[in-house]
């Protein structure tokens, strides 16, 4: 009774209790509100999808963009700010109220700085993805305490120490991505087993020894990725195909692994993707390679393999995409290669393959791209396998030895953008039925015995770019049909037997650059109007021919033209007036067959030189960044206060006091100086814990004269710098806007530069820089670039790769210097493609044009590399190069020029094994070197090529090498 008469007393307070719950909720979301807007306060430039992160919007956080809530509690359950360019950190983040959160996603924006160790607390977090952004240092060891945590991915970031072995305690994580770091190894034997883990990514870290061995207890995992970490070495262990069962995708590209691949690979019977290429594996590939029935990608190319092809692959009925490339395999192709009927991609070029094609292949009829160059294939290119790859995109047979006719099926191949045939015995005529190929952009059939017309077909293939047919045996006359080639870019017929005269549509062809007619029987004059409506046009070669009259007078009025060759012809008249009044250089002269009383003799080769192009963008660019503002006393300001107003951004390696720098440097006095160029001067600063680092303060005295949107491009790409990561390149480890001027922080390198090195006061060049360590200097380069290019997202292009931007470390291993601040300074600028490059290493199609490519820095690489291996720069051999009117390259004395003489005669000549080194070095260097930007190779193409364990046997004894025999080398 007594506890009845208590009842309305015990009601109001339940009432009561029960009136607190949304207060208590309210409050808590607001806390959550707050926290969150005073982090979006930090950021720079918070982007507008965040304008409902407000004050005035406190109350409504589950109705903000990327906000969502547990309506049952009504707080935060998920932050998800993924692909938003966030810039800033996660220091004024507080994490404390957001203690019911699960999901946590920062992927893909521009945050930097630590990861604060306060995520830890965040226990009910079961994703978080803080990839590809700038995190730096060492991943936080509180990371270990969200044992809910199922997806965790840091890809992508600068961060750097061992990987945490606390990490494995992460027992029902599924997804771990740690890719694309500075990471190293951590004693493995300390990690526990991750049953549940299905996917691991460890690419690109700097992991080292032996395969990870806690990866044995990984028995779940369907996605491993090991590759490009360079240093991981040793044998596959056997654990991986017994424990490994479940694998689809296994990546180990771009390590020192070795040994052969064992015969157990077929346990792994769930394989999708194998990837193994770059690496040191040898031995035969087994033939039980053939029982992966889920197979579709098999890639093992640059390795050492060797032994035949084996015929197990033809079981492998899922497989698309089959690359071989680059290895020692001696056999034939397999027939049974023919029943991969899902093959579109098949690259088997440059082993040591022979025989006829199978005509099993016919059977491919879903190949899209197809390479089998640089074997000895023999036999005829057979119609009935052309008939049926009708799906093909790219075909390059090149460098072998097929012989016969080009079939005529070959108008079959209607998608065909590529058609590389050259350097075979192929004879007869070009087909007419190329007309059908509508979608061709380059044609080579160089190098073969062709005879008979151009066929008139030809010229409707309006798509076509670049037609190579020199060193055939061609007759008959240039169409006026040319003139509809609009999108001709290349026409290089040199060496045929062609006659009569040019007709005047090619005056028509407004994207030409190069033009190349000689060594044939054309006769008459050259149209009046060539050149005019070519403004890009920088190669023309009419020598060895019968033309008469005179020079075009608008040959050269675009300004591109580079080189001109008209020896061994009987040009009369002046010099047309564009040419003579452009300070042209000429080069060596030679007798006209005839002369007048009243004729000037012509300049056999016009060099056009650009030196009022640079005069002028430097003199812009100087205008542009002239200094407004007074310098700050730099002992006013503390480095805190500094940030605030000004820009700064670290890199991998951590950041620096900048006042420490200033101080190491006497406020940057002369007496610390160590170099001057053309974008600024570059101190030496030794740091309090012992540090050395190169500081460079650019030539633009007040950032503040950039416009915003220019220095924002600036500052991105200075981040995206300091996440490059190669032995060949030179840290950068951050950048910092001071004072009104802009500096860059560099790792210290002893040696300098090798320009330096290679032409120094030091008269015992032969000591410290012989054969061996030059092929070092040149291989390194090579893979630098490569990675540039290559592995870069996006690829970086150099643009002024010369002997004075790379540096010598104290084992001499190059250091690729001042990548990327040329092209980002004012990526706006028109001018600005003149200001980049080096005189002397610039490509050749910069003078026409300001679109750069991966191309401008190989062609600046085969300068260098020759300038290497010669001791000297190599632009006399060069344009003798561009302007030869014979097959042999000849010296003063009409003696065929040999190698031994070219190279560097301060060393002596080399022999063995390094003989063939320098040989192969010069040989891919003069392929670089090839006006034509599209026959150039890539350079990872070149990389691999000048890090093979094997190079090329010499067939013939050193000495007797000429100049000649290097210049064919296919991509």
């Amino acid at each position: 009774m007594k506890l009845f008469q208590n009842y309305p007393l015990l009601l109001l307070l339940h009432v009561l209790l029960l009136s607190l719950l949304p207060l208590k909720t309210t409050s808590s979301a607001r806390t959550q509100a707050e926290a969150l807007l005073q982090w979006k306060n930090s950021l720079s430039s918070p982007p507008a999808s965040l304008n409902s992160w407000s004050l005035t919007n406190l109350n409504n956080l589950c109705n903000w963009s990327s906000i969502v809530c547990d309506n049952s509690i009504g707080t935060v359950s998920q932050i998800d700010l993924p692909n938003l360019n966030v810039t800033g950190t996660l220091t004024q983040l507080n994490f404390t109220p957001f203690l019911n959160l699960s999901v946590f996603n920062l992927n893909n924006n521009s945050l930097s700085g630590p990861i604060p160790a306060a995520i830890g607390n965040l226990s009910k977090l079961t994703l978080l993805d803080i990839g590809n952004n700038f995190f730096a240092g060492e991943i936080p060891l509180e990371i270990s305490r969200l044992t809910e945590l199922r997806y965790l991915s840091f890809h992508n970031n600068n961060l750097k120490g061992t990987i945490p072995y606390q990490l494995s305690n992460l027992q029902k994580l599924w997804y771990l991505d740690l890719g694309s770091n500075y990471l190293e190894s951590p004693d493995w034997s300390k990690f526990s087993a991750m049953p549940s883990l299905t996917y691991l990514d460890l690419y690109l870290n700097s992991l080292d020894s032996e395969f990870p061995d806690f990866i044995s207890d990984c028995r779940n995992l369907t996605f491993l990725d090991l590759s490009q970490n360079q240093e991981l070495t040793g044998q596959i262990p056997e654990w991986v195909f017994s424990n490994l069962g479940k694998l689809e995708y296994l990546n180990l590209t771009n390590n020192q692994f070795n040994g052969p691949l064992s015969s157990n690979i077929s346990k792994l019977s769930n394989l999708k993707h194998l990837n193994l290429p770059v690496n040191h594996f040898n031995g035969t590939i087994p033939e039980d390679i053939g029982f992966l029935p889920k197979l579709e990608l098999l890639y093992l190319f640059n390795n050492s393999f060797q032994g035949k092809i084996p015929s197990s692959i033809g079981q492998l009925k899922e497989l698309s995409h089959l690359d071989l490339r680059q290895n020692l395999l001696n056999s034939t192709i397999p027939h049974e290669l023919g029943s991969c009927t899902n093959l579109t991609y098949l690259a088997l070029a440059m082993n040591q393959l022979s025989g006829e094609l199978p005509p099993s292949l016919s059977n491919i009829k879903n190949i899209v791209d197809m390479g089998l160059s640089d074997n000895s294939f023999s036999g005829t290119i057979s119609p009935d396998l052309i008939s049926n790859w009708t799906r093909l995109n790219s075909l390059q047979l090149q460098s072998n030895n097929f012989s016969g006719e080009i079939p005529p099926e070959i108008g079959l191949l209607e998608n065909l953008t590529l058609l590389y045939l050259y350097n075979n015995s192929l004879s007869g005529p070009i087909p007419h039925q190329i007309e059908n190929m509508k979608a061709l952009k380059e044609l080579d059939l160089s190098g073969n015995h062709l005879s008979g017309p151009i066929p008139l077909t030809l010229y409707s293939l309006t798509n076509l770019e670049y037609i190579q047919l020199f060193y055939n045996n061609l007759n008959g006359i240039i169409r006026p049909e040319i003139g509809n080639m609009t999108s001709l870019v290349s026409f290089d017929v040199n060496t045929n037997e062609l006659s009569g005269q040019l007709p005047d549509t090619i005056s028509s062809l407004g994207n030409l650059v190069g033009f190349s007619v000689f060594t044939n029987n054309f006769t008459g004059t050259i149209p009046r109007e060539f050149g005019k409506n070519s403004p890009r046009l920088s190669t023309v070669s009419f020598s060895s021919n019968s033309f008469s009259g005179e020079l075009p007078p608008e040959l050269c009025s675009g300004y591109s033209l580079q080189i001109l060759t008209v020896n061994n012809n009987s040009f009369t008249g002046v010099l047309p007036e564009c040419l003579k009044n452009s300070g042209l250089t000429a080069c060596a002269l030679f007798s006209n067959k005839k002369s007048t009383k009243n004729t000037t003799k012509v300049l056999i080769g016009v060099l056009v030189p650009s030196c009022a192009l640079f005069l002028f963008a430097i003199v812009f660019c100087i205008i542009f960044m002239k200094r407004k503002s007074k310098l700050q006393d730099v002992k006013t300001k503390s480095l805190q206060d500094l940030e605030k107003s000004e820009s700064v951004i670290w890199g991998k390696e951590g950041r620096f006091a900048f006042l420490e720098l200033v101080n190491a440097t006497e406020d940057f006095h002369d007496k610390y100086c160590i170099g001057k160029g053309d974008f600024g001067v570059v101190y030496k600063a030794v740091l309090s814990s012992g540090l050395a680092v190169a500081v460079k303060r650019l030539n633009t005295e007040d950032s503040a004269n950039i416009p915003a949107i220019n220095r924002q491009r600036f500052e991105n790409e200075i981040r995206t710098l300091t996440g490059v990561q190669h032995r060949n390149i030179i840290k950068l480890y951050g950048f910092i806007s001071w004072r009104g001027c802009m500096y860059l922080v560099y790792e210290y390198v002893e040696r300098g530069s090798l320009g330096k090195a290679l032409y120094g006061l030091d008269k015992k060049v032969e000591d410290h820089l012989g054969w061996e360590k030059r092929i070092r200097i040149v291989q390194g380069v090579a893979h630098a670039l490569a990675y540039l290019h290559h592995d870069c997202s996006p690829p970086i292009v150099h643009r002024d790769v010369s002997l004075n931007n790379i540096l010598l470390g104290s084992d001499f291993e190059p250091r690729l210097s001042d990548f990327g601040t040329a092209r980002v300074l004012n990526p706006d600028s028109s001018n600005w493609t003149n200001l980049a490059g080096s005189y002397g290493y610039m490509a050749p199609e910069l003078a026409q044009t300001t679109s750069v490519t991966d191309k401008c820095d190989v062609y600046s690489f085969g300068v260098v590399a020759l300038e290497i291996m010669m001791g000297k720069h190599p632009g006399e051999m060069l344009a003798s190069l561009s302007s030869v009117s014979s097959k042999t390259l000849v010296d003063d004395n009409n003696v065929e020029l040999l190698l031994k003489d070219v190279l560097d005669q301060r060393l002596s000549a080399p022999g063995g094994e390094l003989a063939e080194a320098v040989v192969f070095a010069v040989q891919v260097a003069l392929t670089c070197t090839r006006t034509n930007p599209e026959s150039r190779p890539t350079m990872r193409f070149v990389a691999q090529e000048l890090s093979a364990r094997t190079q090329p046997y010499l067939a013939q004894p050193f000495s007797t090498i000429s100049m000649q025999n290097l210049t064919w080398l296919s991509k």
